[in-house]
This record gives C-alpha cells, structure tokens and sequence, in this order.
C-alpha cells in the first residue's frame, strides 16, 4: 500500500527518501506529546499544506449560525487554534535562500525514529556557485518535560569558505489562513470542496498580542484568544556551537521574534544552532504569568543542556516499548506500521494530563481538534492495558465535563449528565444533532471505559472518589430517556429517537448498540452503588451528598436493564441495527462508482437514511464489546449479515470488522481489514490524512491484534484468550498491564505463553480452560487449531435465500421481537 521506493521498510523507522511537500507527510512525520504538536513541516517554512503547531485544548469559539434556529441547538462551536510557529530555521548561503524550489539537492532524507522520538533531515545542497552545504536537522518535542520542544540544526559548508545566515524565527501567522476549511458561511461556489471532516475556517484574526520581548537570545511571544479568551504563551531559547566567528542580531514585532546567526563559515568548520521552545497555555492566567512559566521551563532546561533532553526522550520512549510494543515476527512491513500507529497514541495521549485525546491527536486540525467518543471505545483500551495512569487522564477529563453535561441533559428535557457529542471545552459543538447530540451511546460508551479500567486496574480509589459520578449520573440519563412499554402481557424498557454509531441511520428507535451499551450502563451504575454501600461507607455517604443520591435509584436502574429491548429478527436470525432498520431497501453498494465514495461527500443525507447502508461498524461492534451477551451463531450470522452493508466510509470501521472477522472465522478477511487500518493514514486510504492522524483508528490497530488475532477478552473481569493468527504469521507477542501484574503474551500456531514479569499470580482462561502464571512459572498452553476457518467473505445472498421460504424480500418488513437470549447475572458486563 506504500510507495517502497519512497518509504523503505525498517521496522522502528518511518523514513522518507525523496523530498515531499504534501501533507499527508507534514501528518505522518508530527512529532508531539499530548499537549503539544509540531506538523512535519521543513524548517524553510515555505510551502507547507499546513503550518500547524497545536496545543490541546486552545480554541477559539464562534457562534454557529443555523439556517433554521431550534430550542436546544448547539450554539457556539469551538475549534483548534494554530498556535505560534516556532519550527522555522531558515538558511542563507552567500545570502542566497536554502529551499527546495530554487536550489540543487543532491540527497535527502527524512527519518522518525520511534525509539528515540526524533524527527531528523538530511539534506546536501549544492548551491548555483557550486559551493556544497550538507545540513541536518532535528527536532523533538518532549515527553519527559510537557512544555518543552527542541530544534537542533548543523550546518556544514564542505568545500569553500562562505558566510552563512541562519534565520531562527517565532512567527505568529495571524488570522489561521490555510488552517481551516469549510466554513459554513461560504457562497456555493466556495463550498465545492466541502467536507464535514475538515476545520471551520475563521476569518477574523484569532490570537491578539499581549506580551511579547527579547532578552539575549531569548525571544517571547504572548497572546490572548479573541473570544474563547484562552491564554498562550511561547518562549524560545537558542545555543550556537561553532568555531567559526558568528554575531548575533534580533527583531521583535507582535507576530514575529527573530533570532538571526551570522556566520562566517570555514570548509569543513560544523555550526550548530539549538532552538528550545517552550508552550504554556491557560483558559484564563494572564498572558504575562504564561511567559514567566516558559522562562522557567527554558531555565530548567539551560542547566541540564540539550543532550540531556535528547537522553531523557530515549529513556522515556525504552520504558514505552518495554510495556507496549506489539510485535508480529517474519513482517517488517508489518510491524514498522504497527508502531507508528502505537507511537500516534503516545504522542496524541501520554502528556494530555487531564485533556481529552483529540480525533487527529495533535497532528493538523481536521475535526476541528475535538474529542469524540474515539476516545472510549478506540483509544483507552490500548492506554488501560499498557498505560494505566493515561487512562486515569483521559476519564478525569471526563470528570471535568460532568458541570457541562449535567446542563445539556437538562436542555434536552432528561436527568443526569449527557456528554457532548464532539467538544474541546465540555460543551456540545456539533451543529447537526441527527448525526451528533442524538448520538446518545456516548454516555455508556464513557462508563464502559471507566468500567474496564478499573477492573483491569483494581483502582477502586479513583472510582470511589470521582468515577462514580460518572457511573450515577450517565444511568440517571437512561432512566429517563427510556420508557416503559408492555407487549404481550410483559413489559419491556425501550429508547427511541437516538443514533448509534452509524451516521448513516439516524434518530432511531431502539437501535441495537444503544440499547447494549445502556443495559451495561444500568447494571454497571447500580453495581458500583451497591459495592461502594457495603465495602466504602464514608466514600458511599460523600457520593450521595455530591450527587444527591438515593439508593432507590440503583434498583430501578437494575429493573430497566433486565427488561432493555434488544431486537431481534426470528425470519432472517440476525439483530436488526433498529427497530425498522429492516423495512429499507438494501443500498447497491456494488453498483455504486468509487468515485460516489465516501456517500456522506456526493448524496444528500435523506438519500441515505432511506436504505440499509453503514458508514461504520453499529451492530458489529456491539457483538465485540457485548461480546458474552451473544453466542456464536448469532455472531456469525450478524456479521455475515452487515459486513456486505458496511461501506468503511468511517476509518473506525476496519479494525472492528478485523476483530469479529477473526473471531467468526474469516481469517483472510480479518486481515484484509487489519491492513487496511494498519496504513489507513501512511497510505492516505480515506484521501484526508493531510488533516491529521486518525487516532481512533490507531488504537483500533492495537485491539485488533491483541483482541483479534490474540484473541484477548476480559468479558465480567475475567481475562481469556482465544487465538486467531493469520496464515502466515509465525508469532504474535505484546505486554499487558493487568490488574497490577506485568505480563507478557506469545502467541504461535501451536501454543500461547503467558509470562508474568512482575506482580502477582494472575488466572487466566483459554478456551474455557483456567490456568494460572506466575513470576518464574510461566503458562503454556497447547492449541490444538486456530478455530474456524471459513473462505471468502459474506454476502447477503444467504439471507435473501432464506426469506424466500416464507415468501418475502429482504428488504421486506421483518417481524422484530426481544432478543431470546437468556438474561445474564446483573453484576456481568
């Protein structure tokens, strides 16, 4: 799927050998942290798709403007701001530019080092008067230290003497142009390229000058957002080694601070010119105390020096591996894109420190920067399993919404707390609530992640202290958008007029997915009730005076869950998505140009909504996270029924149909769908990496191997494993953090190992068989086969086969009743 001429296989590098200005390579080559990012930009600062340097969390807000206004609208939308840029080093040869339109290159390399976090260029120029400059530069933005990045160049002039300027520049480029697209105001003709994935466009400038100073080589910029009134800072610091004789000049504006190097440059003699940045931002500390932080920062960083902070990156980037590489022996291939999807959840989450994650992380501004329910469900499995304390971040930002989602629930008539749909700052930013605020799953979605990291984790601390909330006041939210309704003598508890998570069907009644993830939600609410009453009563009492609890609520959760409506279709056997999911006609997706694709670009969406067709995984991943809620058949038979109906217009799509392809057995399938994840942003497959990393489906990678082929469940809190390699892979092998324990699981085609290298003894089960690892006496289990093989893929000719018994098509209306399957223990997720 890549260009190997250009991007050659090595299994810790993402190389480039040929220069490119798309940017889809300033995405792919981001350096960041979680707080802050650096687009891979050239240091010339010319010719960028996207200038982009972004902080989490600083955004602007704007009033969004409905064509018809309704009560309970989203009215002011948010969206990433570019911070100052500090990435541009520009160079100067006989006062002659360096740049890639104008001057002869004779080699280039671009590298990403994944095990030591360093973006590197290697470039030999030769100049129009012959003179060779071989230059390398190299940038990090740290993760030991959260406000600090750096940029290091070296500079030699190989066969003459020549002077050399070297341009260190902070620059500030205003109004955002060219950061965001699509704006809603735009004529018809503007428009033309619309797509909703993209950024707002702002066209009034965002940031406004406060502070801003020199002082030797230090340069400081600071400003004020216009009407989010955030806060932001940038200072950055400069370290010239060279012995060759230099003088130093600079110019400080509002916008721009630049620290210019005039050298004069002997054959052979290197110049080394480090540039350390550091980023503070606030929703409210004056501009002025910002810039004090950064000075800080800098001094911190002055007494330990540069290399000390390369050093520490390595360190820090060894001891993420140690408990997150993933390894698939005999596929370099493989494997150098499987860790730079895992090095994106590491510069999208590690430093975020009580943020969200971002959709694009801090890669470019597509989504606007916002986080979305990706998070939850894509995102903090990987972070639960080898980075506990990044979980804990991620929920606490959760945490910190609660204020905001307690004031959209009640807008919208219900109880408890409803998170936004897609936000920066807590409130609800998506301007079409039929494929957003309707979206209401986002509620269970949150308390599925706060359940399993705290069952895979044992912090029970942080669950009684601020988790609960969560738990109590999504259930509430439940409570009362459900209703009670009896059929055939029973009653049953059903919710109407929501979207799961296919935008393609939306405002829905008792879509299957909902549905699921709510009774998980009542049960899980009303477990953590009980538990805490019995085993916690100080803890018990504060949750009842935070959120003004009473027990009765627990048991009226508890009875809405067991009598949750989960459809069911007797004449095709499968879980219909919704209640009238069946009644529409079957989309020709087949017979639909490739050019009419993604649907959401070239077909309005009343066109869509009338036929079965999915944007994304909604039933299907339903059977993944449910999973001990369904059996084997019914698995089967659901997947074979939406896998022909899925269109993967969503890039959260492939790994979930990876993972149930392998389960149900389509090997060849699973990894079909695997690789189209695996490089679904180094190949540009959805044709909008340029926009940023799609985090989601990053994370979705490292559950398709672990949960796919691996094979790993942890259904009730109970770790399994149940195999599935690929055909020609020779072994599997990754670390899991499980309840306190360091393990390490291999997986080949005739064994599995579980290593336990720290902690205690830990149960696990394969294939229904319990076993028990601990330090020194670790498991191995025999695998007698790899379960079902089945060839192909589905097609919707079996189900079509099938309804002809009784006479009807299959886009027919299909009886829909409760599913029959048995009701489970109240206490199993």
């Amino acid at each position: 799927m890549i260009d190997r001429e250009r991007h050659p296989v090595d299994p810790w590098r993402l190389i480039e050998n040929t220069y490119d200005a798309s940017g889809v390579s300033e995405t792919v080559f981001t350096v960041a942290n979680g707080y802050l990012g650096l687009r891979g930009n050239h240091i010339e600062g010319r010719g960028a798709h996207e200038h982009g340097t972004f902080i989490n969390g600083l955004h602007e807000t704007w009033p969004i403007r409905h064509a018809e206004q309704a009560y309970g609208f989203a009215e002011v939308g948010q969206t990433i701001v570019n911070a100052p840029d500090a990435k541009v080093m520009r160079v100067y040869i006989d006062d002659e530019p360096l740049s890639f339109d104008a001057t002869e290159m004779h080699e280039y390399s671009r590298v990403l080092d994944m095990r030591t976090g360093v973006l590197s260029r290697d470039v030999l120029w030769v100049t129009p008067s012959g003179k060779r400059v071989r230059m390398r530069d190299e940038r990090l933005v740290s993760f030991d230290e959260r406000h600090l990045a750096v940029l290091r160049l070296e500079i030699v002039v190989e066969n003459a003497d020549a002077p050399v300027t070297v341009s260190c520049q902070l620059l500030n480029r205003q109004d955002g142009a060219g950061i965001y697209a699509g704006d809603p105001m735009a004529s018809k003709s503007e428009r033309k390229g619309f797509d909703p994935r993209k950024a707002e466009k702002i066209t009034e400038r965002v940031l406004q000058p406060v502070e801003y100073w020199q002082d030797g080589l230090r340069s400081a910029l600071s400003y004020r957002v216009t009407d989010s009134g955030m806060t932001v800072a940038v200072v950055a610091d400069h370290v010239v080694e060279t012995e060759n004789d230099y003088s130093a000049r600079s110019l400080i504006e509002p916008d721009i601070a630049k620290n210019v190097f005039r050298v004069q440059a002997k054959a052979g003699v290197p110049i080394r010119i480090s540039k350390i940045v550091s980023y503070h931002s606030s929703r409210g500390v004056p501009p002025r105390e910002l810039v004090d932080r950064c000075r800080r920062s800098l001094d911190r960083a002055g007494v330990e020096g540069v290399d000390a902070l390369f050093q520490a990156q390595s360190r820090w980037l060894s001891d993420f591996w140690e408990r997150s590489d993933v390894r698939i022996a005999g596929h370099d291939d493989l494997q150098q894109a499987t860790r730079w999807c895992l090095f994106q959840l590491a510069q999208a989450a590690s430093r975020a420190d009580g943020s969200g994650v971002p959709a694009k992380g801090l890669t470019g501004s597509g989504y606007s920067g916002h986080y979305f329910w990706d998070t939850e469900v894509y995102v903090l499995p990987f972070l639960t399993y080898t980075s506990p304390q990044w979980a804990k971040n991620a929920l606490r930002a959760r945490v910190l919404m609660l204020p905001a989602a307690r004031r959209r629930a009640a807008q919208l008539n219900e109880a408890g707390a409803l998170f936004p749909w897609r936000t920066i700052n807590g409130e609800e930013a998506s301007a079409y609530y039929a494929a957003g605020t309707a979206q209401y799953h986002i509620n269970a979605d949150v308390s599925f992640a706060l359940g399993k990291y705290v069952r895979a984790t044992g912090d029970e601390d942080f669950l009684r202290r601020e988790g609960a909330d969560i738990a109590v006041e999504t259930a509430r939210l439940w409570a009362t958008l459900g209703f009670w309704r009896g059929i055939n003598g029973e009653s049953s508890f059903h919710i109407h007029g929501v979207t799961g998570p296919d935008e393609y069907t939306t405002v829905v009644n008792d879509n299957l997915f909902t549905n699921v993830m709510a009774r998980y939600n009542l049960r899980f609410a009303a477990r953590v009730v009980r538990e805490m009453r019995a085993a916690d009563p100080a803890a018990y009492a504060a949750l009842v005076e935070r959120v003004g609890l009473d027990f009765g609520e627990a048991e009226a959760w508890e009875r809405a869950a067991e009598a949750i409506h989960i459809p069911y279709s007797e004449g095709l056997g499968i879980h219909p998505q919704d209640a009238f999911f069946l009644e529409r006609e079957v989309w020709d997706l087949e017979g639909t140009p490739a050019d009419k694709r993604p649907l959401l670009l070239h077909y309005h969406p009343l066109v869509i909504y009338r036929f079965q067709v999915l944007k994304q995984a909604d039933v299907v991943l339903a059977l993944f996270l449910q999973g001990n809620h369904f059996t084997d058949d019914e698995k089967l038979a659901d997947f074979d029924y939406y896998d022909p109906l899925t269109t993967g217009d969503s890039t959260l799509s492939a790994v979930v149909q990876s993972i149930m392809a392998a389960e149900v057995g389509y090997q060849d399938l699973a990894r079909e769908y695997f690789e189209h994840a695996l490089y679904v942003d180094l190949a540009d497959l959805h044709h909008n990496a340029s926009d940023g990393v799609h985090v989601a489906s990053a994370g979705g990678v490292w559950t398709a191997l672990v949960s796919g082929f691996g094979g790993m469940r942890d259904h009730a809190g109970e770790l399994s494993f149940d195999p599935r390699l690929p055909a020609d892979w020779p072994e599997l092998s990754f670390p899991l953090q499980w309840q306190g324990s360091a393990l390490h699981v291999t997986v080949t085609r005739d064994a599995l190992r579980v290593e336990v290298r720290s902690g205690d003894a830990v149960e696990f089960a394969v294939r229904g068989a319990v076993h028990r690892a601990a330090v020194d006496e670790p498991a191995v289990v025999r695998l007698v086969d790899q379960g079902p093989v089945r060839p192909g893929r589905p097609t919707l000719r079996k189900f079509e086969d099938a309804r002809r018994d009784d006479g009807t098509r299959l886009s027919a209306s299909v009886p829909v009743t409760t599913s029959a399957l048995p009701v489970l223990d109240a206490y199993d997720d």
